[in-house]
């Protein structure tokens, strides 16, 4: 499984949706089940998937599918 599959899936699982809802209109503000535990659920999965420890800035600048993409470049992960 590539590195853009597992972070699909991990958003997939924790906001419960399908792989065609996964665009740029995924973010807080659009997505019902983004709640403040959620977005925890997201950050705990995607740390464990790939290894990494999010600064607390990029846990609060996480606030959608394309602006994580961008976070987890940083991290050395290429989605």
């Amino acid at each position: 499984m590539s590195q853009l599959e597992v972070y699909n899936q991990i958003f997939m699982d924790v906001f419960e949706l399908e792989s065609h809802e996964l665009n740029s209109e995924c973010t807080v503000k659009n997505i019902d089940t983004w709640t403040s535990i959620s977005h925890i659920d997201l950050i705990s999965a995607i740390e464990d998937a790939f290894d990494i420890m999010f600064d607390t800035d990029d846990i609060i600048d996480f606030s959608s599918y394309e602006s994580g993409k961008s976070i987890l470049t940083r991290y050395g992960i290429q989605l």
